[in-house]
């Protein structure tokens, strides 16, 4: 009996300290270079119902439930999601808290279901020349334990996401 008390201190001292290593901010960021003008790119993505066109997030279930408050593409807009058939893409909404014109767009993300979180999001455009413009997608947020325990896998799958949209979006713009 002693034995297994002393395993499961050792085990939960473990996780505590991994969770500690972990740290309690994630932050993932991808980037693309899509052959448009940075305008032409800010203008679409500022739009925020226009991700429904390249963001994985918004096309895994394309039948969910949406509500918009406010003028899209300026700040206080919030886009709302409530998927009843993929427990994935829960429920939650997505607010634009700061422009700034030509270079940035950011976004806080509040998460309802399948578990409750808040993260933000933020495009930033950078002219590369005349018709080039990269795209970072960023995604940052606080991590709790026990969450921050999956952190690095968590990282992996969200960077996966991101470098699909961003993909999607190089190819929706390129193509248009």
């Amino acid at each position: 009996m002693t034995t297994a008390l002393i395993v499961l201190a050792a085990i939960l001292i473990i996780l505590i300290l991994w969770s500690s290593i972990m740290g309690k901010e994630m932050r993932i960021d991808r980037s693309i270079l899509i052959t448009k003008p940075a305008q032409e790119v800010f203008d679409y993505l500022k739009i925020t119902k226009n991700q429904d066109n390249f963001s994985t997030w918004n096309m895994t279930d394309p039948g969910m439930k949406k509500e918009y408050q406010g003028v899209d593409g300026q700040i206080g807009f919030i886009y709302k999601w409530d998927s009843s058939t993929n427990k994935n893409v829960g429920a939650g909404e997505q607010e634009i808290t700061k422009i700034e014109t030509g270079m940035s767009i950011e976004y806080e993300v509040r998460f309802f279901r399948p578990m409750k979180n808040v993260a933000n999001t933020r495009f930033e455009l950078k002219s590369e020349s005349t018709k080039q413009t990269t795209v970072t997608w960023l995604f940052y947020g606080p991590t709790r334990f026990p969450m921050s325990l999956m952190k690095p896998v968590f990282q992996k799958m969200l960077g996966k996401d991101l470098e699909k949209g961003l993909l999607n979006l190089k190819n929706v713009l390129e193509n248009r």
